[in-house]
Parts: C-alpha cells; sequence; structure tokens
C-alpha cells in the first residue's frame, strides 16, 4: 500500500503511533516500525540525556523509520533538537507551539517535519511554515487537545478541503473500520494514541493500561481549558477539578490544585487517584492489552475486510 504518507515516511501503512508523554519510549516506537507503521518516541517527558538514551536504543532495535515527538513549550528543547540532528532521526512531529520556529532549520538539516494541529487554522499555518504534512487531531483525542471541541468526523474533511500537503487524522481512531472512515474523509494516514497505551511495549504504568482497558464510554471528559486542554479519565483527581470549577475557581487556583507532575504521577507511576489519567474517547472500544505489532496487523486486516465488504453489490446504492 502506497500513498503520499507511506512514500514521505518510507513506510510500509499509513499508520501513526502517536508521541504519547509517559507511554511512548523506545520501545513502543520500535515495535511500531518493525511492524510496518511510524512509531514516535514521545520526547516530552524526557531530560535530554534520556531522550538520547532513547533514540540510540530505538536505532539499535529497528531498521526502520521512526520519529521524535517534540512538545515545542518542553524547556530543553534546543538541547533536544540538537539531540535529533546528532543521531539523524529523519522525521520530527512538532506540536503545542508555531511551527514557523524549526521548520527550516530542522528540514535543512534533511529532517521531515509534521505539526499537530485541532482547527483549519492552524493547519493552514503549518503549511505556510513548510511544513511536510500535519495532524489534524478531533477533540476526542486523549491528553491535550484543542478548545473548540471540534470532532474528528467534522475536521478531517475541513482541512483536507484547504490544505495540498498529506493530512494525518487523529482522535477517536483505534481501528481499521475507524482508519478507512478518516482516510475516506480525506486523510492520507492515521495517528493512534489510545490504543497503542494499552500494549506491553508502553511504557505506562501497568494499573493506567488497566484503567484503560476496563474504561467505559462516557468515563473521560476534556476539561481545564483555562490552562491547556486536556482529556482525562474521571478519577479522583478530576473530581476535585470538577468540585474546583462548581466554586467558580480562578485559573491560577486550578493551576495551583493542579501542580506539577500529576500525568507522571498517574500515567508512568501508576497513581490512579491523584495522577492525571489522560486517554482518548476511544478507550471504551478497547479491551485487551496485546503487543503493538499484533494491534497494527490488526488494524490493516480490519481496513482491508472493511474495503473489500464495502466493494459488494448490496452496497451499490442507485
Amino acid at each position: 500500500m502506497q500513498n503520499r504518507i507511506t512514500s514521505l515516511f518510507n513506510i510500509d501503512y499509513p499508520i501513526i503511533q502517536a508521541g504519547m508523554i509517559w507511554c511512548s519510549g523506545w520501545e513502543l516506537a520500535a515495535a511500531v516500525s518493525n511492524a510496518g507503521g511510524l512509531g514516535i518516541i514521545g520526547s516530552g517527558s524526557m531530560y535530554p540525556h534520556i531522550l538520547d538514551e532513547h533514540i540510540q536504543k530505538c536505532k539499535a532495535a529497528t531498521d526502520k523509520p521512526f520519529a521524535v515527538n517534540l512538545p515545542m513549550l518542553y524547556p530543553s528543547i534546543e538541547e533536544h533538537i540538537q539531540t535529533i540532528i546528532k543521531h539523524e532521526v529523519p522525521i520530527v512531529f512538532t506540536s503545542a507551539g508555531n511551527p514557523k520556529t524549526y521548520t527550516a532549520m530542522l528540514k535543512s538539516h534533511g529532517i521531515k517535519v509534521v505539526h499537530v494541529v485541532s482547527s483549519l487554522k492552524f493547519a493552514l499555518k503549518a503549511q505556510e511554515a513548510g511544513v511536510d504534512a500535519v495532524v489534524a487531531e478531533g477533540f476526542e483525542a486523549g491528553g491535550h487537545n484543542g478548545r473548540d471541541e471540534t470532532t474528528t468526523l467534522c475536521l478531517i474533511p475541513i482541512v483536507a478541503k484547504e490544505i495540498s500537503i498529506p493530512l494525518i487524522a487523529a482522535g477517536g481512531i483505534a481501528t481499521g473500520r475507524a482508519m478507512l472512515a478518516a482516510m475516506t474523509l480525506g486523510a492520507d494516514a492515521v495517528q493512534i494514541g489510545s490504543r497503542f497505551v494499552a500494549t506491553p511495549e508502553s511504557s505506562a504504568h501497568n494499573s493506567f493500561k488497566e484503567v484503560v482497558v476496563k474504561a467505559k464510554e462516557g468515563e473521560t471528559m476534556l476539561t481545564l481549558k483555562e490552562l491547556t486542554p486536556v482529556r482525562l479519565v474521571k478519577n479522583e483527581f478530576f473530581h476535585k477539578v470538577e468540585a474546583a470549577y462548581n466554586e467558580c475557581a480562578s485559573p491560577e487556583q486550578l493551576n495551583e490544585l493542579l501542580g506539577r507532575g500529576r500525568a507522571k504521577k498517574g500515567m508512568f507511576e501508576g497513581d490512579l487517584v491523584e495522577g492525571e489519567l489522560e486517554i482518548g474517547q476511544i478507550s471504551g472500544l478497547i479491551s485487551e492489552i496485546k503487543p503493538a505489532g499484533d494491534v497494527v496487523k490488526e488494524i490493516m486486516t480490519e481496513f482491508n475486510q472493511a474495503i473489500a465488504e464495502w466493494q459488494q453489490p448490496k452496497y451499490a446504492f442507485q
């Protein structure tokens, strides 16, 4: 299967594993890349020397292309960029910032650049900045998200209609049928996060993985828009946030409640009570922990089966 994204990244399948903080280390990235997708190391939770270590281990574990996700709000971003250049990482996904800042410099080193957006406005700005592709992420997605609550079903065709560069759909995608739907709407590929959290290779804590596979529909919600919008499982910490809103808390009070390190506490250390548990709405469809390579294979099998079904005469309406 070849299209604009598989050709751009030199991968077999248009499946990209999201670069999630505390969940996307070298082991997950290598497993997805070895299975034919594009694995991504999530650098937002790593000190510079840790990213250096993860890149080296990923290169030793796969001879396939992989990427690094680079949140532009990260305080040591300049060091991360030098590490990426030093190790000749072929692809960088930037997020949470202005793509004009580093795109030209990264591309001057032969690095392909993709920027993550949540609206048409920012997709156009990313295209103008010279990125090679954009990820358009609907509000169903886990982790940090757009304020406008535009769903993937609406966002993808809106963006696809207006940009000329390759488009990757994200948010609420965990199956081959969802992948086909996104590509039918105009995407060239899909980026999947939540489904890859529930894999043995994910660096998330096992207790968090169990929360993901046990989650039911309606058990996550987007909150903290006054700070940085984030989709969370409704645990005790979430209910404290909810109570703060009911008491008309100010952004300063919300920030004090959030404190520091809650995402690490929840997703990496397994504190299911006081930690931030960031996961997408699609967690309600995830029911088991299975190897990342099997996830890629399962998605592609279902994708091809869905195409075959739609080619049957019973779907040919006149």
